[in-house]
């Protein structure tokens, strides 16, 4: 008979059919007659449960064994085990956490994020699942449960079901602390167009959620162009004055409509362009580069210039304002260059 286990829990995991010749179906009486190599290429990415290896004939004794040194066998989480040995990959983790958890049972968070693409994600290995509630399973080990009344949609990515990006993001969001963090990922999110900013929104109208005062202010940021943490305090640092707000992340364009820069922030009414010199606080390093070069083409079509190092908006926030109200001084008794501003978002 040809089969494979099912251990993707979003399934009924039973039998399915597949083009493996395995010996060991039905019941096991003589482990010794195993070829347990057969046996690991049976079961997806060969993680296989303690249900699944039991109803196999395998007694309690023998998956014991089977886990000690030398054994042959990984437990990965409680009741889950690794039929190869050895240290698990991710995917195998992954899988053994969706096993230990149960059926309708879906990956969020940054393991998810990461599978749909997301960079700027924080170093952060645990594997945060959500479990319909009353289920009575617990975190173990880099498996985080979360139990949820609310109703999920999802998709599979690498035979894996994960929640939908926005989802995902968002509870990745409620579980950081560090506001700057959920800036990069979010942001690095809707400037790639890999989620909107409304699918977002959407999912922070659940007002019984906690965790959720970080991420509303970091959406109410990018939705005005913000794309790094740096943006983010000069964004911060400007409501607090006097002065008018500026836009952000600004496409400047010469009088015969030659691109000159993206500029960070942009006071249209006077003609003046704010850049935040960074290498580190830009979602990726060649936007610094491009900044740089971008300089010397403002300055030749007229364009007055602020610059600002990230390290000035903490350290010396009433120097960075002062200068600032004295270049609008100064742009709005020049003539407004010839240039024209748009928007800039990058896909």
């Amino acid at each position: 008979m040809r089969f494979k286990m099912a251990s993707c829990p979003h399934v009924d995991q039973g039998l399915v059919e597949l083009d493996v010749d395995v010996p060991m179906i039905g019941r096991v009486t003589k482990t010794r007659s195993i070829d347990y190599g057969l046996l690991a290429d049976a079961f997806e990415d060969a993680v296989a449960s303690r249900r699944h290896l039991l109803g196999l004939g395998f007694s309690s004794n023998t998956l014991a064994r089977k886990c000690r040194p030398g054994g042959g066998w990984t437990r990965l989480f409680l009741g889950v085990y690794l039929l190869t040995g050895g240290m698990p990959s991710r995917q195998q983790l992954v899988r053994g956490a969706l096993l230990r958890a149960g059926p309708l049972t879906f990956i969020t968070g940054i393991e998810a994020a990461r599978r749909y693409g997301v960079r700027r994600l924080p170093a952060d290995q645990r594997i945060h699942v959500l479990v319909p509630h009353g289920r009575r399973v617990t975190s173990q080990g880099p498996m985080l449960v979360e139990r949820t009344n609310r109703p999920w949609n999802g998709t599979l990515i690498d035979g894996l079901p994960v929640v939908t990006l926005a989802r995902s993001l968002i509870d990745a969001a409620r579980k950081e602390g560090r506001i700057d963090v959920i800036r990069a990922f979010i942001a690095d999110a809707v400037q790639r167009q890999l989620c909107s900013l409304e699918s977002l929104a959407d999912e922070l109208k659940y007002q019984r959620l906690g965790g959720t005062s970080l991420p509303r202010r970091v959406l109410e940021e990018v939705g005005d162009g913000v794309r790094s943490a740096a943006e983010a305090w000069s964004r911060s640092l400007v409501h607090r004055s006097s002065l008018p707000r500026p836009q952000w992340n600004v496409l400047i364009r010469s009088a015969s409509g030659v691109q000159l820069a993206v500029v960070d922030g942009w006071w249209n009414e006077v003609g003046l362009a704010w850049q935040i010199d960074s290498l580190e606080f830009h979602l990726a390093p060649e936007d610094y580069a491009r900044t740089m070069a971008q300089h010397s083409a403002l300055l030749a079509n007229g364009v007055m210039t602020v610059h600002t190092v990230p390290s000035r908006l903490k350290k010396d926030p009433g120097g960075v304002i002062d200068e600032l109200r004295g270049a609008y001084r100064a742009a709005a008794e020049r003539p407004k260059p010839r240039v024209s501003a748009t928007l800039w978002r990058p896909i």
